[in-house]
């Protein structure tokens, strides 16, 4: 079974930023803080739900500055989840925090209480774009902080924006290398989205802003996508997660429910073009081999891929190759 996260919110406690594009009531769509029984009830109902697969998943602890928050409160939420994870029923627990509120000493805290990984907020790497979003950090914090996390053993968790306010894709292409750089064990990549009530809302509605398209951010973030694969850096989250809160809360930006899939779709795209020339193929019909599990993925949301194709003069017949790998294309010109 693939890898899971029991989810818990702590929406914006002990955050002591109130960042541009940050609104975590729509992002969430919780207001109120949980309890450790809060915390027990959703271990019960996932133990119920996954049954022996627990052991797959992590219990994570979302959506504030977990390390932030007040101590003993933090204590609390952890000591519920401490002991699923100890007995070795989950796989472990998973916190998400900001790159300026990690210290050996909280490190300690973590291990003791059985937490496994710690996803920081880095969010940019330019100075100059954390400032302007107010994130109340710097570059600084962000490479201190991960590399004491891994050296305390932990795995380690970055997550980037794309299309902040005052960025640019070169911007975010450097915030993705010195990223890399760190060797964190997973990545997140969320393009920006404008929320009501923040304000980057404020920026935009005086056009100061002006938000990432979602065709520009797919462009962007399928390179992206590419490059960290490349590096055996798994993202594990590509896009911000839909709800019924972040749709009514949202004004602007680059999101889609399925935005991964439209970024895969991107890159077996590009391949096939490359094949295509790479084949002297510029018109006519081509057989297009792809790996079986990824027919969808090239074909694209509305066979996208396949009008696109055609745009270029190309009558494309999908093929399956199991041989190939999950990006990979093989052309073949079927005009004769």
């Amino acid at each position: 079974m693939k890898h899971s996260n029991v989810a818990i919110f702590v929406p914006h406690n002990g955050c002591p930023h109130n960042c541009s594009f940050c609104n975590q009531r729509e992002i969430t769509g919780q207001q109120t803080q949980p309890c450790v029984r809060d915390v027990e009830e959703t271990i019960e109902t996932a133990r119920n739900n996954l049954k022996e697969n627990t052991k797959n998943a992590e219990i994570a602890f979302f959506g504030g500055s977990f390390t932030a928050i007040d101590r003993a409160y933090m204590e609390s939420l952890l000591s519920a989840a401490a002991p699923s994870v100890k007995s070795g029923e989950f796989a472990g627990i998973r916190i998400s925090t900001r790159p300026d509120a990690i210290d050996g000493e909280i490190l300690d805290t973590l291990h003791r209480y059985g937490v496994t990984a710690i996803e920081l907020g880095a969010q940019s790497m330019s100075d100059e774009v954390l400032a302007a979003n107010e994130r109340g950090h710097t570059k600084k914090d962000v490479v201190t902080s991960s590399r004491m996390i891994t050296e305390a053993g932990f795995s380690l968790g970055l997550q980037m924006m794309t299309g902040l306010y005052k960025s640019s894709d070169e911007l975010d292409r450097e915030s993705a290398y010195e990223i890399a750089a760190l060797n964190p064990d997973t990545v997140r990549i969320y393009p920006t989205v404008v929320i009501k009530g923040t304000e980057l809302y404020n920026l935009y509605k005086t056009k100061e802003y002006t938000p990432q398209t979602l065709n520009d951010a797919i462009k962007l973030c399928s390179e992206l996508l590419m490059f960290f694969e490349e590096r055996n850096i798994n993202v594990i989250r590509l896009g911000l997660h839909d709800s019924d809160s972040l749709r009514e809360g949202m004004a602007a930006g680059a999101f889609h429910p399925a935005f991964r899939e439209l970024c895969e779709s991107e890159i077996m795209y590009n391949s096939c073009v490359q094949a295509l020339e790479k084949n002297g193929i510029h018109s006519g019909t081509a057989e297009i081999f792809v790996n079986p599990r990824s027919v969808s993925r090239f074909i694209g949301q509305k066979r996208e891929n396949i009008e696109r194709l055609k745009n270029l003069g190309i009558n494309a017949i999908v093929r399956q190759d199991i041989r190939l790998s999950k990006y990979e294309v093989r052309v073949l010109d079927a005009s004769h």
